[in-house]
């Protein structure tokens, strides 16, 4: 292969360990992705050892040594984060799952008449849009109860009077409600 096609094939590389960081670091992916890191490692190393006579791959090889160094520096602090437990989206994780455990249902569509549940659903919300990046600023609670009342209307007409369920969930960096038949 062609030094060309290398530095292609390093820098889509780097996009996908750049991806399977983000997807560990929200959850999605159970363990960090050392295999790939260090077989990208391997090959910075290959070609920082290499004379590249080229000026416009060497500049290009440069840029992506750069651009992966910086992600590494981020990565690590993340990961001490991590470790130290306060990285802000394990700690909105951790909030969250202590706080069901506490009040078991307190992320629940509320009930015809009891709206103190939807409170504490809209603060999960608003919570979690914030721990994404996301914006809250056209949230409000009035808003979220007419959004799920028209979708708990259509869960009954599909699975009739069960009882359905509402709860924060984040996929792929985004704060999502997600709604559950119980029973």
């Amino acid at each position: 292969m062609s030094m060309e096609e290398d530095l292609k094939i390093l820098e889509t590389k780097i996009n996908q360990l750049k991806l399977a960081y983000e997807r560990y670091f929200l959850g999605t992916r159970p363990r960090e992705p050392a295999v790939e890191r260090s077989e990208v490692d391997r090959t910075v190393t290959l070609y920082t050892n290499t004379a590249i006579q080229n000026t416009a791959l060497r500049f290009r090889f440069g840029s992506l040594c750069t651009r992966y160094q910086a992600l590494k520096r981020q990565w690590n602090e993340t990961l001490r984060k991590i470790e130290q437990g306060t990285y802000s989206r394990h700690r909105f994780k951790a909030e969250l799952h202590g706080s069901r455990a506490e009040a078991p249902g307190a992320a629940a569509s509320p009930a015809p008449g009891a709206r103190a549940k939807s409170s504490d659903l809209f603060d999960a919300y608003v919570e979690a849009r914030q721990s994404c990046g996301q914006s809250v600023s056209r949230l409000s609670p009035e808003r979220l109860r007419a959004t799920l009342a028209k979708q708990e209307a259509a869960l009954r007409k599909r699975y009739g009077d069960a009882e359905i369920r509402f709860k924060v969930v984040v996929e792929n960096g985004k704060a999502k409600l997600k709604a559950s038949r119980v029973g």
